[in-house]
């Protein structure tokens, strides 16, 4: 059981590159909503990942959900649990996702009895936007960020991680009807540099949380 909570706390989430911290700072300035971004440079194996995803895929999952667990522990205490709303740049499910794709069966099978005891009692987003973009587009938006580890990254795993989010987010649906999702084309909408796009989202966010949950 989830800890319950009654604020607005909205998970913007899809592929690497494609603009969920962009996305997710914008909405938590526009509506004076706290910001909470997933831990990504701080992981000490993420270089080591990317070099060699079968060596040190364990290690980089376990470091992600570790942190994730505390920052979402701490979210709770300091700011739903009172009434404050939240943004993030990640839902924890995605450690699940990740690691469907990069551990061995008998690493992800000792990951996931983990990963069940740990996040069966964290908040979950009463809100999802999904963000979802060609490969195209999100090998173009990596490189311009010019991360070097993640120019490391094989364009077939950047493209089945994003046919994984596709997925999760019709089982999603499927599961918790009552929860609403904004899935936007990346492609078509460029909230970083055209305010109008942005303001489109964030009426479209806004009339989601106005309609479902009675929040704003």
């Amino acid at each position: 059981m989830s800890q319950q909570y009654s604020a607005p706390f909205i998970a913007v989430e899809g592929p690497i590159g494609v603009g969920k911290t962009s996305l997710a700072t914008k909405l938590a300035e526009e509506f004076h909503f706290h910001i909470l971004k997933e831990i990504v440079d701080e992981n000490p194996f993420l270089n080591k990942f990317y070099e060699n995803i079968e060596e040190w895929s364990f290690q980089t999952e376990m470091f992600f959900l570790c942190n994730r667990y505390k920052q979402l522990e701490d979210t709770y205490d300091q700011h739903l649990s009172k009434g404050l709303a939240v943004v993030s740049d990640y839902h924890i499910f995605k450690n699940l996702l990740f690691a469907k794709q990069t551990l061995k069966a008998d690493h992800f099978n000792k990951y996931e009895r983990i990963y069940r005891i740990l996040t069966n009692d964290l908040p979950r987003p009463n809100v999802i936007i999904h963000l979802h973009a060609s490969l195209a587009t999100l090998l173009e938006r990596i490189e311009k960020r010019g991360r070097a580890m993640e120019k490391l990254i094989e364009p077939s795993y950047l493209q089945q991680l994003s046919e994984d989010y596709h997925q999760f987010i019709k089982d999603h649906k499927r599961v918790y009807p009552h929860i609403p999702v904004l899935s936007l084309n990346g492609d078509t909408m460029d909230f970083v540099n055209n305010e109008q796009d942005f303001q489109r989202i964030a009426s479209m966010v806004k009339g989601l949380i106005k309609n479902e949950n009675s929040f704003f």
